[in-house]
């Protein structure tokens, strides 16, 4: 089965040999490609809607795989039962949605030893709350499909806390920024752009909300100044 770049890219940072939740698996297409590959012994795929997880099921069945992925009908992580898993991967979601999930399924992560996160917005909340829920975020990776570009976070459970001091670190990651790939810069300078464009059509307009709005364009501007400055160093 052919994974899209996305997906390949989040089912390729599982560590190998551990064993995996899916958390809205959809067609269960990564359990699948873990399962086949023997990156993962067991695969619990899960998602909240019956109809992707009788897509999912049918997958499974064809290639013969129901021994090594078992399916759960499942809002979040509340059918994950603690030490069932020792990766967790969300994939898909939008960030504040991840992070509730992560916050009411506490319990069932107890001893997970890492997170694959694949936050579809919002991805600055993501960072935060790995950080406040005792996890490091060892990478992070980006890939662009079909003119989007996708973030690809990995986080360790770690004893000693990790923060950031900069806040351009949780608007841009700054695993992302210490990797000086030309993808990255080609992000931020499409960000750039798009800020850019915004402030110009608000530069003639004089309302308290336009002005209120300009005021956030060129903080935005500064911090993507300042993340393209340490990105080039």
């Amino acid at each position: 089965m052919q994974l899209s770049l996305r997906l390949k890219t989040v089912a390729d940072s599982v560590t190998g040999g551990n064993r995996v939740a899916d958390v809205g698996c959809d067609h269960a297409y990564i359990a699948i490609h873990l399962a086949e590959n023997n990156i993962a012994p067991r695969v619990v795929a899960m998602d909240v809607n019956k109809g992707p997880l009788s897509k999912a099921r049918e997958n499974i069945e064809i290639r013969g795989l129901e021994d090594r992925i078992e399916t759960r009908l499942s809002d979040g992580l509340a059918r994950l039962n603690p030490g069932e898993a020792d990766t967790v991967v969300i994939a898909g979601m939008g960030g504040a949605l991840m992070v509730r999930i992560l916050t009411e399924g506490e319990s069932a992560l107890k001893e997970v030893k890492e997170l694959i996160l694949q936050p579809q917005s919002e991805i600055f909340l993501v960072r935060r709350h790995l950080h406040t829920s005792g996890y490091r975020i060892e990478s992070e990776k980006m890939v662009k499909e079909d003119d989007k570009y996708y973030i690809i976070i990995k986080a360790l459970k770690d004893p000693v806390k990790e923060s950031y001091d900069q806040e351009l670190f949780y608007l841009y990651g700054k695993k992302l920024l210490e990797s000086g790939g030309p993808l990255v810069e080609e992000y931020l300078l499409r960000e750039e752009r798009l800020k850019e464009q915004v402030e110009e059509s608000l530069r003639d307009t004089d309302t308290a909300g336009s002005n209120k709005r300009l005021e956030e364009i060129r903080r935005d501007l500064a911090l993507i100044h300042a993340a393209l400055n340490y990105f080039n160093n």
